[in-house]
């Protein structure tokens, strides 16, 4: 009985201190940041993506990414060739071509297409007044996007304005993830 409720506290433990991202919708966004403005980090996959399913298993559910993502960001998920509307910049941006028959790939959403993501998995971050500020294409490891992730949330991004100034930032870099 003893090992029984001592295995019951554990899982309650283990399921209470487990972090994960908060997703929401573009537009979910967009309205939160009229109210606290903050700035958004997207991830944009689809579904027949093998790296962006990689990235959801290894790096979206680690926990010091998720407690990062949810305190210095409003996180959306956005399906790259599914039919969300999005209400952007004073533009409602939709898949017009999307066929709900087809397996596999689909046509692309119009919001990746005007946000120019060409690969999948891609994260791009948004301003805290909603402009864009970068995509980054390809799949990250925690530490990997750890480097992203601090340096768009400090601003350091705008100090990095050569290769050189890239390269050195990156050296000097220190992951904690």
């Amino acid at each position: 009985m003893k090992n029984i409720l001592l295995l019951a506290l554990l899982l309650v433990f283990g399921v209470a201190n487990s972090q994960e991202i908060k997703w929401m919708t573009m537009n979910e966004a967009i309205a939160a940041q009229k109210k606290e403005p903050k700035k958004i980090f997207m991830d944009v996959y689809t579904t027949w993506c093998g790296p962006c399913k990689m990235l959801d298993k290894n790096t979206f559910s680690d926990k010091n990414v998720a407690a990062y993502v949810n305190k210095h960001y409003y996180a959306v998920k956005f399906d790259a060739e599914g039919t969300e509307e999005i209400d952007y910049q004073d533009f409602v941006y939709t898949n017009p071509n999307y066929d709900p028959a087809r397996k596999g790939r689909n046509s692309q959403h119009l919001f990746a297409h005007a946000m120019k993501v060409t690969a999948y998995p891609t994260v791009v971050f948004f301003k805290d007044n909603g402009d864009i500020i970068q995509a980054v294409p390809g799949y990250r490891t925690p530490p990997q996007l750890e480097l992203f992730l601090k340096m768009i949330q400090s601003d350091d991004y705008l100090k990095v304005t050569t290769a050189e100034a890239w390269e050195e930032y990156q050296k000097n870099f220190k992951p904690t993830f």
